[in-house]
């Protein structure tokens, strides 16, 4: 599994990358709104994080209809080559996913739920497609079950075909929530996790791994002492 980060934030962003782990970032309106972004600094604010990560790096269209979709499309791809234009899955969605799939573009389909929608998007060209998991859990629903299913469907078909450079379609478990999300998300084989940093520092904690160091470091101070 791959992890992505789920942000806006430059000081998250760089604080994940220095840990080694951090294989891309997505991005949303709301995120961005989030850290006081501004309409006028939005592309250089995608090519800051761009610069910062090596790996995909999704930005958001908020277009509406499929040629404006594809627009900023080619707008948001213009900005650096590691930007994927994510798009969210509704009929103007996937027309647009077909013309800029068409045309090299990479695009991560969001605000898929249900494995119809997954299974269009992969059809139309997308090269990522996120499932939200805690969006269902809000409205108590089995947002991971879910995720299983579209993990399932997506994983009985090639969809090299339909993707921009032949690539496998990858499977984004988004909307996480806890760290169990992200287990569960990897036990049943999705692709990437996208998590918020909050979740990514819930991660690596464990009061057990907390114990133990506690546990050594007072041995070596009587080590020091002796």
């Amino acid at each position: 599994m791959k992890f992505f980060l789920d942000t806006a934030d430059l000081n998250e962003i760089e604080e994940a990358a220095s840990w080694g782990a951090l294989a891309g970032v997505t991005t949303n309106p709301s995120l961005y709104a989030r850290v006081g972004g501004k309409l006028s600094d939005f592309h250089n604010h995608i090519k800051r994080i761009c610069d910062i990560v090596d790996g995909p790096v999704s930005a958001e269209s908020v277009a509406m209809s499929r040629d404006e979709i594809v627009r900023d499309g080619r707008e948001l791809a213009a900005i650096a080559p590691n930007v994927v234009v994510k798009v969210p899955t509704m009929v103007e969605g996937l027309a647009a996913t077909h013309t800029l799939a068409a045309e090299g573009i990479p695009v991560n389909m969001t605000l898929c739920f249900t494995v119809p929608q997954a299974i269009l998007a992969a059809r139309a060209g997308a090269r990522y497609i996120s499932p939200f998991v805690g969006r269902f859990d809000d409205i108590s629903e089995d947002g991971l079950g879910q995720l299983e299913n579209v993990v399932a469907a997506i994983n009985n078909y090639d969809f090299t075909p339909d993707t921009v450079n032949g690539e496998q379609v990858e499977i984004i478990a988004a909307s996480i929530r806890s760290a169990n999300h992200v287990t569960q998300a990897a036990l049943m084989g999705a692709d990437i996790a996208t998590v918020p940093f909050g979740v990514l520092k819930k991660m690596v904690a464990h009061p057990l791994t907390d114990r133990g160091l506690d546990a050594f470091m007072k041995d070596w101070e009587k080590v020091q002492n002796a």
